[in-house]
């Protein structure tokens, strides 16, 4: 444990838990949506227990991205750059989270509204057995944790900080999964810039890949000041709304 006398492994864990929560608010949503199509007295355990059984998804979706980081026989050779089953993982994972970094913010600033979708689900629910509610809960999470399982796998170098992370993130959203949507929603400023930070990741990640490294204690600070600079506007707001 002697890497957790290193800062770099606190600033990567506590920027790690941040951007799992914020990127795991849209999880929260469909979560609703399945969990609503429960009886009422089941809703708040098949929430628990869905998340739950997300977090070991989760978890066994990173041991496997992980997993296949380490695999650095050479395949084939481009340009004078061997190119491993690491490095393919680290260029595929950082052109997803480049796409899906741009398509967000694109989306977010286009002010696209998934409230239709709940509406829609509400409006035909049908009730679900308490087991088939927990198992869709946990295939939704795999599909929709994909970029924050891929930014773990590139922000930290330990797999332990990896899954501190997202455990502790998941035990947040378990206790408090209310309240982080509604500050999420009232602040979405926050989700743009955790959008803009997955831009970021995927290019460190592409950059990796093709073997040239950009130093992530670069990208811890410049995440960290740029999330200090977003809470000082949000401070400042409501300040200036009250004097209103």
């Amino acid at each position: 444990m002697i890497f957790l006398s290193d800062p770099n492994t606190w600033f990567s864990l506590i920027t790690l838990v941040i951007l799992e929560i914020i990127l795991g608010v849209d999880n929260l949503i469909f979560i609703a949506i399945v969990v609503a199509r429960l009886p009422k007295d089941q809703q708040k355990k098949g929430r628990i227990f869905g998340l739950g059984f997300a977090l070991f998804t989760r978890i066994a979706l990173l041991g496997v991205l992980f997993w296949a980081t380490k695999l650095i026989q050479p395949l084939f050779i481009i340009s004078n750059i061997n190119i491993s089953v690491r490095d393919l993982v680290l260029i595929i994972g950082g052109l997803f989270l480049i796409y899906k970094g741009t398509q967000e913010i694109h989306d977010s600033i286009a002010k696209r509204d998934h409230s239709e979708h709940t509406l829609d689900a509400n409006a035909n629910k049908k009730h679900l057995g308490f087991f088939m509610a927990v198992v869709q809960i946990g295939i939704l999470d795999i599909v929709f944790s994909i970029d924050s399982v891929i930014t773990a796998v590139g922000m930290a170098n330990q797999i332990e900080v990896m899954i501190a992370a997202i455990v502790i993130a998941v035990l947040i959203m378990m206790l408090a999964s209310g309240w982080v949507s509604n500050f999420i929603d009232t602040y979405p400023t926050l989700k743009i810039l955790a959008f803009a930070f997955l831009f970021i990741v995927g290019i460190v990640l592409v950059a990796d890949g093709l073997h040239f490294e950009i130093p992530k204690g670069y990208i811890y600070f410049a995440m960290l000041f740029s999330l200090g600079v977003e809470i000082l506007n949000i401070i400042a707001h409501k300040q200036s709304t009250k004097n209103e």
